[in-house]
């Protein structure tokens, strides 16, 4: 039991989160959220028996904030294709690249962050795109990421879990 998870579903059935199955157990018995689907074995007490929950519904719907996600090199380079923002052109050892120069007060964002093959970025150097007379073939912003992304990876050891988390099985 102390190793065993449980996937929290809102009301209209997208991921909330994942929990022990003891405080899933809790929410059930509380009467906030229902079962859906259970696990192997049970929780005996002196004169009850309960089902291990494997996944569960909350009863009431929980507002919650967008997931976004974490700005890093990796996912820089998956939001530009793995090529080179500047000329296209995939490229084995990808470099980051500030659009607006960080001493030039460039922030460490989405949007002025861009993945930059070696020979581009030593072109740019500390420079802007226009003074280095160079363009960018789209412009850097946020990826818009799916209440389902960071429940994927649940999925693939949970197989119970994968009609509940949409893409679960292209990424299994």
């Amino acid at each position: 039991m102390n190793g065993t998870l449980a996937l929290v579903l809102n009301q209209n059935y997208e991921p909330l989160n994942v929990c022990n199955v003891r405080r899933a157990l809790v929410l059930v018995l509380r009467g906030k959220a229902e079962v859906v689907e259970t696990a192997r074995g049970a929780i005996r007490t002196a004169n009850r028996h309960f089902a291990l929950p494997s996944v569960i519904r909350m009863v009431y719907y929980v507002r919650r904030p967008r997931p976004r996600p974490r700005l890093s090199r990796r996912e820089i380079f998956a939001r530009d294709g793995w090529a080179c923002a500047y000329c296209g052109r995939s490229a084995r050892e990808l470099t980051l690249d500030h659009v607006l120069p960080r001493h030039r007060g460039g922030a460490h964002s989405w949007e002025n962050l861009v993945s930059a093959c070696k020979p581009c970025n030593h072109r740019k150097a500390g420079r802007t795109p226009r003074e280095a007379r160079m363009s960018l073939l789209t412009a850097p912003r946020e990826p818009r990421v799916s209440v389902y992304h960071g429940f994927v990876h649940h999925a693939r050891r949970e197989r119970a879990w994968g009609k509940f988390i949409p893409g679960a099985e292209a990424a299994g």
